[in-house]
């Protein structure tokens, strides 16, 4: 499994020009599931997203966490996260999960999230939709997180 963080001061989701998903400050994860995830997986891509130490402090040091600042979250779905471009000029999506194993997991850490933040502070996009993900990157800050390494 792979997660895409990026800090944002703010960012939404659209479908089909209705917002689905808006925030202030905190993370906006773009999140791909490969054929070999599994339920701990899931588990342990969302117990390190609010507490990895990526917001600043006082002293502008990189020292707080997602539930230290009181921040939320968008996750969307995104399988593009593993398109493999090795070959050729179009990406092959070939290690990405068929939505029957990738939407469940998916699932799983939006409730995993939801357990640890409250539901009112985790957003999400919809499922094979076309979606617009609107963001202000704070810093920028964009950092990966998987479970293979």
């Amino acid at each position: 499994m792979k997660a895409w963080l990026q800090r944002v001061s703010q960012a939404s989701v659209t479908v089909d020009g209705e917002t689905v998903s808006a925030i202030g400050q905190g993370l906006l994860v773009l999140l791909g599931v490969t054929h070999t995830d599994t339920e701990a997986d899931a588990k342990k891509i969302a117990e390190k997203i609010p507490l990895l130490r990526i917001f600043e402090d006082e002293q502008g040091l990189m020292n707080r966490s997602l539930i230290d600042i009181g921040g939320s979250v968008i996750i969307v779905s995104q399988f593009t996260l593993y398109a493999d471009t090795a070959k050729g000029r179009r990406p092959s999506f070939v290690q990405a999960a068929r939505p029957e194993l990738a939407n469940p997991l998916y699932e799983r850490v939006v409730a995993l999230l939801r357990e640890t933040l409250g539901p009112e502070r985790v957003g999400t996009g919809r499922f094979q939709t076309d979606m617009k993900v609107s963001l202000v990157n704070d810093g920028p800050v964009s950092i990966e997180l998987r479970t293979d390494a």
